[in-house]
């Protein structure tokens, strides 16, 4: 058991993934929010030092025209470019060395890493585990050190590991859909086949969390971090919703660390029994 100390020590340790050093363990996105200005002041309110931006977007304006990049913090956050959008290798391939170019023009260190997804259709969002494993494959080869968002599938978890995947990032639920934790035994199993000979190898939880109380469940199962965005960006108070976030990320990771107590069937008194002066019911 940790002690005191330990688990204090351990609820601050940074996130390590690949080359690249968080001090939160929470990443966000960047899209779908109503305004800039907006999504500015609720990526300030999540604490997270690391924001994940969709690169298909090639020039990364709004419908307004606004620059992304001019609402970003650029000497506080590290941006993780996606390929979101991309249903094949080769395109998520392309969009990857998209992103690295324009993230070196910027000098920003996350040139050399991508989160890649490759989709299987536009109406689940439902990675697709070939091309999925394909393109990560040709993108590790190609240097970047790449995060792989993939289903709940241990096995498919496993083999993007073996691929040289510098974190494996599985759903939670959907994208989008808010659902949160659908299948935890399932993640329980991927925890315990990555880490069964590497303890460290980060595990994200990526897609369908809802609300602050899903990012605690995915970190007292014992992830090593959470990305989100639409819980955020489509709350009714998204700066607020990202507050949630952030402490939830802070009591998840703190509860996983401190060790929940066991399930038991019966009740077990919380006070002592000696000394009673009443004898039991039978």
């Amino acid at each position: 058991m940790s002690t005191p100390d330990k688990t204090n020590q351990d609820m601050f340790s940074p996130l390590k993934i690949g080359t690249h050093s968080l001090k939160s363990r929470l990443i966000v996105g960047t899209g779908k929010y109503d305004t800039l200005a907006l999504m500015r002041d609720s990526l300030a309110a999540s604490g997270s030092d690391c924001v994940t931006v969709a690169v298909r977007r090639e020039k990364l304006y709004d419908r307004e025209g606004k620059n992304l990049l001019d609402f970003i913090d650029l000497d506080r956050f590290t941006l993780l470019p996606n390929t979101a959008g991309c249903y094949n290798a080769t395109d998520a391939v392309r969009v990857a060395r998209l992103g690295r170019e324009i993230l070196r023009s910027l000098e920003n260190p996350g040139a050399d890493w991508v989160k890649l997804e490759v989709l299987g259709d536009s109406k689940t969002l439902l990675p697709d585990p070939l091309a999925t494993l394909e393109a990560c494959k040709r993108l590790v080869d190609d240097g970047f050190q790449v995060l792989c968002y993939t289903s709940d599938d241990p096995i498919m978890a496993v083999r993007l590991k073996s691929a040289g995947a510098a974190s494996v990032m599985p759903a939670g639920s959907p994208i989008g859909s808010g659902q949160g934790i659908l299948n935890p035994n399932n993640l329980k199993i991927i925890l315990e086949y990555l880490k069964s000979d590497d303890p460290d190898y980060p595990v994200i939880i990526d897609a369908g969390v809802g609300t602050a109380s899903d990012v605690a469940i995915a970190f007292e199962l014992g992830a090593d971090g959470v990305l989100l965005n639409t819980a955020i960006a489509h709350a009714r108070d998204p700066v607020a919703m990202a507050s949630a976030m952030r402490h939830a990320t802070e009591a998840g990771r703190l509860a996983y660390l401190a060790g929940r107590i066991p399930r038991k069937l019966y009740a077990t008194a919380s006070s002592p029994e000696e000394g009673l002066i009443t004898s039991r019911p039978w």
